[in-house]
């Protein structure tokens, strides 16, 4: 075969999959906000979340976040997207195993819920991330209902990301799109140190 005839099979190639993809933006005219979940056992949900946050607010767009079971320890992502206006509530209280203490933790899930609430009625809002919403809601620190009915009355066009593992299967079934991340190395189990600017 010469190298014109490649050339050739390769732009016939190229131009039927450009048609399909050309077929499909045209097709998707829909606009709404979107609810997006991050789940999976892998490092890099928060991470994708903030992607997002961050993608957003390079188009000009407010937006704000929740960080569930998160601490008060330095966060890479809040000390950059704070100093560029968007809103921050920490639950603050650390980790779950490090509290040890179950009402204490629902206490402070029901106040960054309340949060979450005043944010996801928020018109102004465009997008809203709640980090690592999925373990509260399996903790049960939440109501699914209450998570639900608050996403379902949002405002139309406000974008929405839920991040951590083990999503509740209904918040899957709302979502418009699903991501997975899976775990298939990490430098942790092999003793090495979470990491500044990679890890947090």
């Amino acid at each position: 075969m010469t190298d014109t005839s490649k050339q050739q099979k390769h732009k016939q190639r190229q131009q039927k999959l450009k048609e399909k993809v050309d077929e499909r933006i045209a097709s998707a005219q829909q606009d709404k906000g979107l609810l997006l979940v991050i789940t999976g056992n892998g490092k890099g949900k928060s991470t994708a979340g903030f992607g997002v946050v961050t993608r957003a607010v390079g188009h000009g767009m407010k937006a704000a976040v929740v960080q569930f079971i998160k601490g008060e320890w330095d966060c890479g992502e809040r000390n950059l997207l704070a100093a560029n206006g968007v809103e921050f509530h920490v639950m603050a209280s650390g980790f779950t195993w490090e509290t040890q203490n179950r009402d204490a933790d629902i206490a402070h899930a029901k106040v960054a819920w309340q949060e979450a609430k005043r944010m996801l009625a928020d018109e102004s809002l465009q997008v809203v991330l709640l980090d690592e919403l999925t373990y509260m809601v399996s903790y049960k620190y939440i109501e699914l209902s209450e998570v639900i009915d608050a996403l379902a009355n949002r405002p139309a066009d406000q974008h929405v990301v839920i991040t951590g593992r083990a999503c509740h299967r209904e918040l899957i079934a709302m979502a418009d799109t699903v991501s997975e991340v899976q775990s298939v190395k990490h430098a942790f189990d092999a003793g090495i140190k979470v990491q500044k600017g990679v890890d947090w």
